[in-house]
């Protein structure tokens, strides 16, 4: 019998000047009889079940990774789910991104943050997390899968689609949910009538919040309901973009175009201490682009995406300092002169007035500040700016001397220190902008280990990256399985 295989797990070890592609593989010579020519089954497909006169159903608050998984697996177990998303379907989201790129303005509830397929849709795509999260990440890769994405996000270590193709998937997950009898509601941002409503519904059906963590006025809404929130240490910085060739060369050490070809763009992930906090690179773009990920009027806030065939001529990352709860103390006579909104978290607060800085040195309604790399350590004004693939368009401006020190001076160190062990990654070749502030969630909504639920307002179950329990599109459709799981285990299903 002809031996057949497939790989289950592919990933590029390029710690060493000699680089190593090392994959798992799993063949049918496993002692068992298996037809000649029979394909080794990729997974277990799911079953979806017509929920439309179920006798159970579930809100869902946000049409995010997690909100999608958990409507996903709520119907796998017969379960309808009703889902309230702010934002619209991705096809009229593409039409006011493209107008935020052109600079002609920002809607404040369609753009990169608010939508349907949430943040991750049109900002790259990345199916990669480092959590730790209890269960099966696997299954995630499996459904995207399912729904459309190529068979090497099933093995490949730091899998990724792509924002050019994560709105098709995502637009077969919504037809999937409402063709077996689900609901979602577009444009329909949950105002405190609403909640309230939803709430009132109790204990009949359960509310999941999956809100995403760029809803501050969400945020404010629940508290104002009595929901129990908390600040949760975070990150923020700015975003670096290098030529591509260069990462190229310093990741690859002198990459022939054939290896590049078949290795593709390469990536880093850099991480130093400063001063007791960690500063490190975060959602990494190789052949990727810039984007303006802000949702608010009056804020500058940048993110990082890439296409699927990673073919832009630039490589971005995020660079960002980790924050604590008591790094913000002190900071709240520099909040009130900018007239920045305080919030009853200082978390909230600090977001906004990191991102209104960054608005007030950038330019209407778009542009970002922005500064060649080596000449934000050394602490000097950018002549000139390089190349770069943000749209919008940039102003040239003294990040060094605005940002607060306890990110600026960390992030001059840890760029000295990426240098160490990347010669020639400090240049002035590369450019920062600011600001990145929205890496990852700085509230958190406490919820009972055990059912999941919030320890404030029963029945109510806080979800994925905007309530502090996931960062990134896996880990939070994974909180998102997780709690329809836990939603469907006290219907005794």
């Amino acid at each position: 019998m002809e031996q057949q295989f497939r790989v289950v797990k592919r990933s590029v070890d390029a710690r060493q000047r000699q680089l190593k592609v090392n994959l798992t593989l799993l063949t049918n010579d496993n002692g068992q009889f298996i037809e000649k020519d029979a394909p080794i089954p990729l997974y277990e497909a799911p079953i979806f079940h017509d929920v439309h006169h179920a006798q159970h159903s579930v809100n869902i608050i946000g049409a995010g990774p997690a909100g999608l998984f958990a409507a996903l697996t709520l119907i796998e177990n017969g379960i309808k789910p009703i889902i309230y998303e702010r934002g619209k379907q991705v096809a009229e989201r593409k039409k006011d991104i493209a107008i935020l790129n052109r600079n002609q303005g920002l809607n404040t509830e369609s753009n990169y943050c608010f939508g349907e397929g949430g943040a991750g849709t049109f900002s790259d795509g990345k199916l990669y997390s480092r959590s730790k999260k209890r269960g099966n990440m696997q299954r995630v890769m499996e459904l995207f899968h399912h729904f459309g994405a190529k068979d090497n996000i099933l093995y490949e270590a730091h899998a990724h689609i792509g924002s050019d193709k994560l709105p098709n998937i995502i637009r077969s997950m919504r037809e999937c949910i409402i063709e077996h009898g689900g609901e979602i509601h577009f444009s329909t941002c949950v105002d405190e009538s609403l909640f309230q409503s939803l709430i009132a519904s109790s204990p009949h059906r359960p509310t999941i919040l999956a809100i995403g963590h760029s809803a501050h006025d969400t945020y404010q809404m629940l508290m104002n309901e009595g929901v129990q929130l908390e600040d949760k240490g975070c990150a923020m910085g700015v975003r670096a973009e290098h030529p591509q060739a260069l990462i190229n060369r310093l990741m690859y050490h002198d990459p022939s175009p054939e290896l590049v070809q078949l290795l593709g763009n390469a990536s880093y992930s850099l991480v130093t201490q400063v001063q007791g906090r960690g500063v490190y690179s975060f959602c990494m773009c190789p052949g990727g682009h810039i984007v303006p990920a802000g949702s608010a009027l009056n804020s500058c806030v940048v993110n990082g995406m890439s296409a699927s065939h990673r073919n832009s001529p630039f490589a971005n990352s995020g660079m960002v300092v980790e924050i604590r709860p008591e790094d913000l103390a002190g900071l709240v006579l520099e909040f009130r002169s900018l007239g920045v909104q305080e919030f009853k978290l200082q978390g909230l607060t600090f977001q906004q007035y990191l991102e209104h800085l960054a608005y007030k040195h950038g330019g209407a309604p778009s542009l970002a500040p922005a500064q060649r790399l080596k000449d934000f350590v050394d602490g000097r004004h950018s002549q000139t700016l390089p190349a770069c693939s943000y749209l919008p368009g940039m102003v040239s401006s003294r990040l060094d001397e605005w940002l607060p020190a306890h990110i600026g001076k960390r992030l001059q160190q840890g760029f000295r220190d990426f240098d160490r062990k990347y010669r020639g990654f400090l240049t002035n070749d590369a450019v920062i902008l600011g600001v990145e502030s929205r890496s990852s969630s700085a509230v958190r909504i406490p919820r009972d280990p055990d059912t999941l639920q919030s320890v404030s307002t029963p029945d109510l179950y806080p979800c994925g990256e905007g309530a502090g329990y996931a960062g990134g599109i896996t880990s939070c459709a994974l909180d998102g399985i997780n709690v329809a799981l836990a939603i469907a285990h006290t219907f005794n299903l």
